[in-house]
């Protein structure tokens, strides 16, 4: 395959187990070159960018954007379950890219919020009916492999995403139960943090939870606690979806008080979308509003679920083309 030279962008989403790549032409990611690579196979992402180019036919992009699962600081990631060198001076050499990028994923999938397509929105919580103004700050929300948020601003000079480790804040506790989850995980892990509950691992600990409450402890993967929830197969996955919903409800609220997204909430990450048809079954509305008496103003902030799979590579692709016009 051919591409043009100095024209397309190289977009990548490097999670902990696969890196995915595409090109894009401008802000728009061309579907027919995703390309999904292995990371095991691999000892660093400059040589999994090479491998990509070359199967694209060599070809020589402009600029190159990354996503990447863990903090960046000044230009340099660091992974959370990787051991790749990941920093500006590696993409260029890598790439030959004239304007390089790095972002966190979640940040990336904030860039995307503005570019995605109306069929890849599930809405679980309608908000006003007077739409949003174009400046309104938007929040996502990232549940998968870990948890995290952003807001969102729409600013003069672009979209702006700030870093953030919100999965790492403590967890929450509304009630007896909650208080003895929090206990649970601590044992298990020494701090209580909102990524050990509220994520793939974190539904797992929840179903493990509530099998020694019940004197019956047993464990579940997550996937198979999603699959028997929809099939009405194990009331404790029902439970523990129930429980792990409300929890969702209860920190999306606060961190929505916290930000003010009247432009909306966005849910983003595989459990995410595993949970959106789910969410208002098992109580996430009600917990997300239950602020007392701020109860009546959680109204103002419609929630949805982002469920296109290449968000991260459309906001990374949203990011360097307005990088590059600035």
């Amino acid at each position: 395959m051919t591409h043009p030279a100095n024209t397309l962008t190289l977009v990548a989403d490097i999670g902990g187990t696969n890196t995915r790549c595409a090109l894009a032409n401008g802000r728009e990611v061309l579907p027919e070159t995703v390309r999904r690579y292995s990371n095991a196979d691999y000892s660093g992402l400059e040589i999994v960018l090479r491998q990509y180019l070359s199967d694209e036919g060599d070809v020589d992009p402009i600029a190159a954007c990354v996503a990447v699962a863990g903090p960046v600081r000044d230009g340099a990631a660091t992974m959370t379950n990787l051991d790749w060198q990941i920093d500006r001076e590696t993409l260029a050499r890598a790439t030959r890219a004239e304007t390089v990028a790095i972002l966190n994923d979640l940040q990336a999938q904030g860039h995307a919020i503005g570019d995605l397509k109306d069929g890849s929105i599930r809405q679980i919580i309608a908000g006003p009916e007077t739409p949003p103004s174009p400046q309104a700050v938007r929040l996502v929300v990232g549940v998968g492999t870990g948890f995290n948020a952003a807001p969102v601003f729409e600013t003069d000079g672009g979209r702006f995403v700030p870093p953030s480790e919100s999965g790492h804040a403590n967890l929450p506790i509304r009630n007896d139960q909650e208080l003895r989850l929090c206990q649970f995980v601590s044992t298990a892990h020494g701090f209580p943090a909102v990524e050990d509950v509220l994520s793939g691992r974190g539904l797992e600990r929840v179903y493990a939870f509530l099998g020694q409450e019940a004197g019956d402890p047993k464990s579940m993967p997550s996937k198979s606690i999603m699959d028997a929830c929809t099939q009405g197969s194990d009331a404790r996955a029902v439970e523990a979806a129930s429980l792990f919903a409300r929890i969702l409800g209860t920190v999306c609220g606060n961190l929505s008080l916290i930000q003010l997204p009247f432009g909306g909430v966005y849910l983003v990450g595989g459990v995410s979308q595993a949970f959106g048809p789910h969410l208002l079954s098992f109580g996430f509305a009600e917990a997300f509003r239950d602020k007392g008496r701020f109860a009546g103003f959680m109204s103002n902030f419609a929630v949805s679920v982002i469920e296109d799979d290449y968000a991260a590579l459309i906001g990374s692709a949203a990011h360097i083309d307005t990088l590059m016009k600035r």
